[in-house]
Parts: C-alpha cells; sequence; structure tokens
C-alpha cells in the first residue's frame, strides 16, 4: 500500500498519495470551473439537496483518476452510491465534488472540492479547492497545513472580543457573545467555513446537524493540522467511515477558543 505521510525524497516533497489527491483535486477544480456560470443541467435528490452534471462530472473525473491508481482503497462520495465494502477497508477516499452547489449554481464564489484520504477512522490527507479564487487548502497528517504552499495557523486566544463568527444563526446566538463579536455572513460551502478557521479568517465556526463525512473530513484534517480543533459541542471527536455517515452540530475555532466553546456548552442551559 502506498505511504500517505510527506516523503522528502519524492517530488514536490509529497508522497504518491499526497501528490495523486492534489493533481486529481486541481483537474477536478478545473473541470467544475469550466462549467461555472454556464446553463448546467440541474435537479433536486431527496428532499432538498440540489446536483448538477458538474457535480456528477467532477465525480465521475475523481473517481476515475483516485481508484484507478489505488484500487485497495475505499470510496465514499456524496455523488456515488454508497458500498459498503468500504467498511472493511483500511484506507478510503471520502469525497465532495462539489461542496456548495448551491452556490455554485447561483454564480457565487463560495463552492470547493473537497477530498479526504482517511485510514482507520480518521483523516490522513486533506485538499479543499475553491477554484473561483484559486485558494488551494492541503494537510497530510503530523505534517502542517497550507494555502497555495503557505503554512497556516488559526487564531490563538480564548476570547471572544472582535471574534469573527460564521454558521447558524440559532447555534451563534447560544454563545451569548459580546456585542463586539463580529457575526459573518454564512459561507455557502461547509468545508470553505471551516478552512476559515485554519487559516485565521475567521475565529469560530459551526456547522449545523446533518453534515456527512463527505463535507468534513478534509477541512477536519486542515483545521486540526493549523492547530485548530473541529469536534461535537461537547468536545467529541468525529469518527470517519461508520455505517452511519451523517454528524450531528459541531464547532471549529483555534485550540483554546474551542476548550472554552465546550466548556460553555457543557453547562446547563446552554
Amino acid at each position: 500500500m502506498p505511504d500517505a505521510s510527506l516523503d522528502l525524497g519524492h517530488p514536490a516533497g509529497l508522497s504518491p498519495d499526497a501528490a495523486l489527491l492534489v493533481a486529481t483535486v486541481r483537474e477536478a477544480g478545473a473541470l467544475a470551473l469550466s462549467m461555472f456560470g454556464t446553463d448546467v443541467r440541474n435537479w433536486t435528490k431527496g428532499a432538498s439537496s440540489p446536483v448538477s452534471d458538474a457535480d456528477i462530472a467532477a465525480n465521475d473525473l475523481i473517481r476515475e483518476r483516485l481508484q484507478s491508481a489505488t484500487p485497495d482503497y475505499g470510496w465514499l462520495s456524496e455523488e456515488s452510491a454508497d458500498d459498503p465494502a468500504r467498511l472493511g477497508k483500511q484506507r478510503v477516499w471520502i469525497i465532495d465534488p462539489i461542496d456548495g452547489t448551491r452556490s455554485y449554481l447561483a454564480g457565487r464564489s463560495d463552492w470547493c472540492v473537497s477530498a479526504a484520504l482517511i485510514e482507520n477512522s480518521s483523516p490522513l490527507l486533506g485538499a479543499v479547492f475553491a477554484p473561483v479564487t484559486n485558494e488551494f487548502y492541503f494537510a497530510a497528517r503530523g505534517a502542517g497545513a497550507t494555502l497555495n504552499g503557505a503554512p497556516i495557523r488559526a487564531s490563538a486566544g480564548a476570547d471572544f472580543e472582535a471574534a469573527r463568527i460564521a454558521g447558524p444563526k440559532p447555534l451563534i446566538e447560544r454563545m451569548r457573545l459580546p456585542n463586539t463579536a463580529q457575526i459573518l455572513p454564512r459561507i455557502g460551502s461547509l468545508a470553505l467555513r471551516l478552512c476559515g478557521v485554519a487559516d485565521d479568517r475567521l475565529d469560530v465556526a459551526f456547522a449545523g446537524g446533518q453534515s456527512r463525512d463527505w463535507d468534513l473530513a478534509a477541512a477536519d484534517l486542515i483545521v486540526h493540522e493549523a492547530n485548530g480543533k473541529l469536534t461535537g459541542l461537547a468536545g467529541e471527536p468525529i469518527v470517519y467511515n461508520r455505517p452511519e455517515v451523517t454528524h450531528g452540530v459541531l464547532v471549529a475555532a483555534g485550540r483554546d477558543r474551542h476548550a472554552r466553546i465546550v466548556e460553555h456548552f457543557r453547562r446547563p442551559g446552554s
């Protein structure tokens, strides 16, 4: 099985799996961008989830590239039928070919390609690419996180004075924040919202319930490697590649601020 850790002996300093992931996510982002702003066919799946021909095209490209190179790895994607065989795999690709499809279809920039490789239920590699703004986030376990190749780090401190916060309004209101806190517009892509914590554009990001593995896995690692944390409100870690891939309410922040948020929500009546 290829080594997915950083390998400084490999061209560009990346292991084969990491190089494969970066190249594939960039290619899928370019494909989605080429269809962006066109009259792309779209429809609704399930109760209210939009999907488009761009989602499917990007998914098919990613699957062909990754699975042909790593046939022994499992596969989980928002736009593919779930294959229970993934549950028996040590390593699994977890993919959202376009995270933020509503934004994509509305012509906004807050959408991305999100892809992760998990090993034994936790992320090993993560890439999040926002093609419109040309922002590429990448992380490898134990090797830090970058934005367009430059190291990034979540904000330090534990206070909420002037803190920049994004997420569902009911969750933010439960924080009882000072008037100086900045409540920013909700970001359509959950992966990009979380990455905003990693690169110090946000101090806190919330995710409402019903997020899935593919929304979270790549950004989770990027936040972690940027010295942040993403967990449930009680501090419980996220476990990936289970039979049920849906998660509850989550919060991301720098480590000290995250600890204070978890403490707040553990109090009765919070």
